[in-house]
């Protein structure tokens, strides 16, 4: 267990990564983002680890977005100019993103409550979100004089382009259930199911083929803003690549003998 304004456990192949700043509706802090950065790239190098479930601590928000007080520049000891630096923080949400689809193992956002301006933005960066019927999602930085600039690739890959700008535009805040019809979330649940309903999703997801699992979600971030005549050329050669690897031959074998495939960790791990 890491102990800070993110907490990490690891059991049986699940990495639970909670923020933990209830008092401040678990809002991303510089301290924070890093800490989520850490402990994803702990996840990732740990082959016991085969799916991430983020939340926040407590009942009330799973994130209410950016600390408004502003991020702290990247080096606060250095000469840069304080206004450069502090644009140069403001990356980190950037980064974050960008690492959490590029890490090889799929993640599940656990929304319980409020998910809020960058919390919106983080929980859509998940491959899956699972909400509460409590759960609310807003995008209202434009009432505080700001826009969701980060925030519009996850919001843009995860509902329609005019269903984003409306949240943008308006400020409106969204219930679970109407974020389950516009498709920016995966399921809506009872308030005291949420952990049965994460763990059997995340149980689901932890016993597919480590190794495809990898490549499949690879190609799916890879294409998603491509198009059709882009992309069907590299799903093409991915496929045969797949074709190819260990976990392809055990579940061919394991189709025709009708037994389940035994998936072991070698057969996933990354060439290099």
């Amino acid at each position: 267990m890491e102990e800070g304004p993110v907490r990490s456990q690891v059991e049986d192949g699940q990495a639970l990564l909670t923020i933990d700043r209830p008092a401040a509706r678990n809002a991303l802090s510089p301290e924070v983002v890093q800490g989520l950065r850490a402990a994803l790239a702990r996840a990732e190098a740990d082959p016991s680890v085969r799916v991430v479930v983020l939340t926040g601590a407590g009942d009330r928000a799973f994130c209410a977005g950016a600390d408004l007080s502003g991020m702290a520049p990247r080096d606060a000891k250095g000469p840069g100019d304080p206004v450069a630096d502090h644009h140069a923080a403001r990356g980190w949400l950037a980064e974050l993103f960008e690492e959490m689809w590029h890490l090889g193992k799929p993640i599940v956002a656990r929304v319980q409550g409020w998910a809020m301006a960058g919390g919106l933005g983080l929980a859509l960066a998940c491959d899956m979100v699972v909400a509460s019927d409590r759960a609310r999602f807003g995008a209202p930085e434009l009432d505080v004089g700001l826009w969701p600039y980060m925030v519009t690739v996850p919001m843009l890959r995860s509902m329609p382009p005019k269903k984003a700008l409306e949240m943008m535009m308006t400020s409106r805040v969204v219930d679970a259930e109407e974020a389950g019809r516009i498709g920016f979330v995966n399921r809506v649940v009872p308030h005291e199911r949420l952990d049965e309903e994460v763990a059997e999703l995340a149980a689901v997801l932890a016993s597919k083929p480590p190794g495809v699992m990898r490549l499949g979600r690879e190609s799916f971030y890879a294409v998603v803003d491509s198009a059709a005549a882009e992309a069907l050329p590299y799903l093409h050669a991915m496929l045969t690549v797949t074709s190819q690897t260990a976990e392809a031959a055990e579940g061919i074998a394991a189709f025709a003998e009708k037994r389940p495939p035994a998936w072991r960790a070698e057969m996933g791990e990354r060439a290099d």
